[in-house]
């Protein structure tokens, strides 16, 4: 049998790919279903950055609250970690990146760009919170998240943009949408860690199909506002 020979920098690279990876594929996607009208790369590019930037932020918020959960309960402390701590720090980051930057923006100008803007900035968060968890957790933690917490960052994204292109370009209901598009990802969110943090097997079984009804939901939510955007465009 031929000696393995352990190289730290290979396995630094290892990392490094499994981590960035799944982001890139997912927003390469994203891209090309923005059929009508490609956006800026220079824009896009900006929002994988603010998204990545105001991940440090939520890391130094989540920490902060994490302090107040006294509760001793299980789901109790699940539902404290899941929905305050996590849910609300995060999304809460990822949506104002979202507004300051595009929401005035003149190359949002169809509704599915809300949904291309809303994930290059979700997952430019997903991208430095991967880095964290995958070099903690090594080559098995970045394949597991590679399937389940980087799409769950599209899925909320997905559903932020969507909400916040009706907010834009709907005559009515212009207030609902925009507090949709924060109030329906934060929900999203919450009850994905929520499931997961109680490690109760009874959970984690409503998990499962709770993320593959979030999977249909997102790609209907493209379709229909990709088949509504080029009527903002005439």
């Amino acid at each position: 049998m031929q000696k393995i020979i352990f190289d730290p920098k290979k396995k630094f690279v290892n990392l490094l790919v499994i981590s960035v990876a799944p982001v890139f594929i997912i927003l390469v996607y994203i891209y090309f279903r923005d059929k009508y009208e490609k956006e800026p790369i220079g824009l896009l590019l900006l929002s994988l950055f603010s998204g990545s930037l105001v991940a440090v932020a939520a890391i130094l918020i989540e920490n902060f609250l994490s302090t107040f959960n006294t509760y001793t309960e299980t789901y109790r402390s699940a539902a404290y970690n899941a929905f305050v701590v996590a849910s609300f720090s995060e999304e809460t980051c990822k949506f104002l990146a979202l507004y300051l930057l595009i929401w005035r923006n003149k190359n949002f100008n169809e509704r599915f760009d809300g949904i291309v803007y809303a994930v290059f900035v979700s997952l430019g968060f997903a991208m430095i919170e991967n880095l964290f968890y995958v070099y903690s957790g090594g080559m098995s933690t970045g394949v597991v998240r590679a399937f389940t917490a980087i799409p769950l960052h599209a899925f909320t994204g997905i559903f932020m943009g969507f909400y916040l292109g009706f907010a834009r370009f709907q005559v009515g209901n212009k207030m609902a949408n925009f507090i949709l598009a924060f109030v329906i990802p934060f929900l999203i969110h919450g009850l994905y860690d929520f499931f997961l943090m109680t490690q109760q097997a009874i959970m984690i079984a409503v998990w499962l199909p709770f993320f593959i009804y979030l999977w249909i939901k997102s790609f209907r939510k493209m379709k229909t506002l990709s088949d509504l955007s080029k009527e903002d465009l005439i």
